[in-house]
């Protein structure tokens, strides 16, 4: 039995979910999601708890078993705390800045970046050398951050470029210096 999939989702107070089928729609303070699961993984409300449960033992079932429970506990979380994720930026004169919602983004290249957020996401620009992305759903978050961090992935020799707030760059030793 899967550890992750047997564990009930606890519903807090302030959220309202409704299951039709195979469908979940999850409200709350922050906004909706809805999302449609297999239809190998039966779900059900009791208690204030959702209970995912799968029809077999096979090893696509299995998978899917504790897959839906971590979607579904994403969803509420999302829709009441939210996500974000921190991205800094390392360079002489690489900078950030928003400009309408947008954010325009200066980083080594002969031409600015302009970078318009989907719809559900927000960007803050706290400092010049920093990016905020919030949302209140998780993939889309790390999609967003995934992409601006594409841009100009750090490199391993100075750590210039743009990389995740918590992430450790991996250095290597420069050219040895002649005789």
């Amino acid at each position: 039995m899967s550890r992750i999939g047997k564990k009930p989702v606890v519903i807090p107070s302030n959220i309202t979910v409704k299951l039709d089928g195979h469908s979940l729609s999850v409200k709350g303070p922050k906004g909706e999601l809805k999302d449609t699961f297999h239809p190998n993984i039966s779900l059900e409300i009791k208690d204030n708890e959702i209970i995912a449960t799968r029809s077999n033992d096979q090893k696509e079932n299995r998978a899917l078993h504790g897959l839906t429970r971590s979607l579904i506990q994403n969803m509420i979380v999302g829709v009441s705390d939210g996500y974000s994720k921190t991205l800094d930026i390392v360079g002489v004169g690489y900078r950030v800045e928003l400009k309408e919602g947008n954010m325009l983004i200066n980083i080594g290249y002969s031409h600015p970046i302009y970078f318009m957020p989907p719809a559900g996401i927000t960007l803050q620009a706290p400092t010049q050398t920093q990016i905020v992305i919030s949302g209140i759903d998780k993939q889309l978050v790390g999609a967003v951050a995934s992409k601006i961090r594409s841009i100009r992935k750090p490199e391993p020799y100075k750590g210039k470029g743009i990389k995740y707030s918590t992430e450790v760059i991996r250095r290597k030793a420069g050219k040895t210096a002649g005789k």
